[in-house]
């Protein structure tokens, strides 16, 4: 079904475009607010506008801005400078630009490569930093994970959590961003705000979703581009929301029954999923500073949309904190 009329975006805030080098430009979102400044961070595949609900709320309590990195949405997409050390030379370059004080940095996913960098080299530049499960790292070894995987019943390794997330969506999902939008909430158990899937997709005439804006060379290069976390350099507080795995009573709650053999290869994956938690874990408080980490059981990787008052709770609480 065609839309009705063009697409305005709901949200809250005003746009501007940032230039952190020649010839490449920003999109900075911009939702106002008063107290210190936050600066949200996307994780990988998103822009800023994956924040517009949650950002709104967070600007009741501080002054609320969102950077789209390069290669995504209407920032520019140049062919190069997707490192972790120009991506977070971006961030500066838009903190400088806006003379942002002391500054609380939010990182996604992803955005903990951006947070982490900054953090460990300019730790005089900002008050603190919170992960919203952005804790993964390149040094993670996924072998004894994805052998566990492979064992699991197949009725149980077909399902969403277990067979790789996020997929492209079929013909009829992509008809209009309304049901691509559906689509990806019974998918991924979130619903992105609309302003998103439209900065990321091109819009056919027919009102339905079109292609991806971003080349997959760009996420490629983000992620070969990422450093082995060091957090000892870091000075500034920090909170970090942490996917933790569920027990296994709560995983099978969700799954077809299965025999004995089939709970003890679920129980398996668990025991893989623990090790790399409590190694990430590990690595973060060998920060210079305090260090609060959330264990979040089973939570939605999106955390910020699926258990957003928690979340916000939580920030406002670390926020009063600081120095």
């Amino acid at each position: 079904m065609a839309q009705n009329g063009p697409f305005r975006d709901p949200s809250k805030h005003k746009i501007q475009f940032v230039t952190v080098q020649a010839d490449v430009r920003l999109e900075v979102l911009d939702w106002g607010g008063s107290g210190r400044p936050v600066v949200l961070l996307a994780g990988l595949g998103n822009s800023a506008h994956v924040f517009d609900d949650f950002a709104e709320h967070l600007s009741d309590f501080c002054h609320v801005y969102g950077i789209t990195r390069r290669g995504y949405g209407t920032s520019d997409q140049p062919d190069s400078g997707y490192d972790e050390q120009r991506l977070a030379d971006d961030v500066l370059a838009v903190l400088e630009s806006l003379q942002l004080t002391a500054p609380m940095l939010i990182g996604h996913s992803i955005g903990g490569n951006e947070l982490t960098a900054i953090g460990a080299q300019r730790s005089d530049r900002i008050a603190g930093l919170v992960y919203l499960d952005a804790t993964a790292d390149p040094r993670d070894d996924y072998t004894e994970f994805n052998t566990r995987i492979q064992q699991l019943p197949a009725a149980i390794r077909s399902l969403p959590e277990w067979s790789g997330g996020m997929r492209a969506g079929s013909v009829a999902d992509r008809s209009s961003f309304a049901a691509y939008r559906r689509w990806l909430k019974e998918r991924n158990g979130v619903e992105w705000p609309e302003a998103e899937l439209r900065n990321l997709y091109e819009a056919n005439e027919d009102g339905s979703v079109g292609r991806y804006k971003t080349a997959k060379a760009t996420a490629d290069a983000i992620l070969a581009g990422g450093r082995i976390r060091d957090y000892s350099h870091i000075r500034v507080p920090i909170l970090a929301f942490s996917w933790f795995p569920p027990s296994v009573a709560e995983r099978m709650m969700k799954y077809p029954p299965t025999d004995a053999e089939g709970v003890a290869k679920v129980a398996a994956v668990r025991e893989a999923e623990l090790k790399l938690s409590r190694r990430r874990t590990r690595s973060l408080f060998s920060a210079n500073a305090p260090v609060h980490v959330i264990d979040m059981p089973g939570a939605n990787h999106f955390l910020f949309i699926s258990d957003e008052a928690f979340v916000l709770s939580e920030v406002r609480a670390f926020l009063k904190r600081l120095p």
